[in-house]
């Protein structure tokens, strides 16, 4: 039970929220309808974002108040004491909430409106909580696709002769290289795929083959995403990406099954279906990466949108 200064406080708070700014954070009080279960609108869509916030709601932010968005007020309602206990949000439940929480509208607002799949945890930086709709991701990949085939359009020949001769100046252990890396799929270097390697050894060492591949899988996925760096050591040692890269087991020699994995996962095997998160049931503790929508579980992993 919360003490009453902590309430108190609330109450305090809630009469200076209709015209406090902090940074980009709007504060909103609600309207002051009662919001029950069946209602719709920008209070319902601020109430869910608000839940969010502290890990009570862990769905959809859609405007709608139905079961899930109920039984989050509920478990609110309890655990700060409120006299009622009942999913009706009334002045009491809004105080509280405002009290308790944040809510960034000018950022849910435009994920709504922008049809993005989002969400709203507190800790967690908005710029990690917000995918683009399908029709965006489809037409940023389609972009991709483009510019991948442009180089190859406009590379020149040149002479036969010239090519030659400048084969024979060129030591035999360049060529050899040259012949290398030009046989790595995907236009993959042999960096990459050594780094991909030491990422899925760290990431899933004695994982299931297939639970390895959907880790490179994951990878090559984030790379063709607009939301990730586009390269492939900008997506393994993006700050909090991975834990081999915290602990610095990305370090370790990966072996020989690591790289099948990853080449099979470049040659267009993924079995995460196109996933661009995961995570460890077992030891995972971020509301975030709960909250994901989640694809598909291989051997330790949990697979996520």
């Amino acid at each position: 039970m919360k003490s009453k200064g902590s309430i108190m406080a609330c109450l305090i708070l809630f009469s200076f929220t209709i015209t406090t700014f902090i940074n980009t954070e709007t504060i909103s009080a609600f309207s002051n309808q009662v919001i029950q279960r069946g209602a719709t609108g920008d209070d319902v869509v601020e109430l869910q974002a608000r839940l969010q916030y502290n890990g009570y709601y862990n769905g959809k932010i859609d405007g709608v108040y139905g079961w899930g968005t109920y039984w989050a007020v509920r478990n609110f309602q309890d655990q700060f004491g409120l006299k009622e206990v009942d999913g009706l949000v009334g002045a009491k439940t809004k105080q509280t909430l405002i009290c308790k929480s944040k809510y960034y509208r000018e950022y849910v607002m435009e994920q709504l409106n922008k049809g993005n799949t989002f969400t709203h945890y507190g800790k967690i930086p908005l710029k990690y909580q917000t995918k683009p709709s399908k029709a965006a991701t489809q037409k940023a990949r389609q972009q991709a696709e483009a510019r991948q085939k442009q180089p190859a359009e406009k590379t020149t020949q040149q002479p036969k002769a010239n090519a030659n001769k400048q084969q024979n100046n060129t030591p035999a252990k360049a060529r050899k290289q040259d012949a290398v890396a030009a046989n790595m799929p995907g236009g993959f270097s042999n960096n990459d795929i050594r780094l991909l390697a030491q990422a899925v050894y760290g990431e899933a060492r004695g994982e299931p083959y297939e639970g390895q591949v959907a880790i490179a899988a994951v990878i090559l996925n984030r790379l063709n995403s607009p939301l990730f760096p586009n390269s492939v050591a900008g997506v393994i040692f993006e700050p909090l990406a991975f834990t081999a890269v915290a602990d610095g087991q990305i370090y370790m020699q990966p072996n020989e099954t690591a790289r099948e994995a990853v080449l099979d996962a470049i040659n267009g095997w993924d079995p995460s279906e196109e996933a661009l998160y995961y995570f460890n049931p077992d030891t995972a503790t971020s509301p975030w990466i709960w909250g994901r929508p989640q694809i598909k579980r291989i051997g330790k992993h949990i697979f996520c949108e």
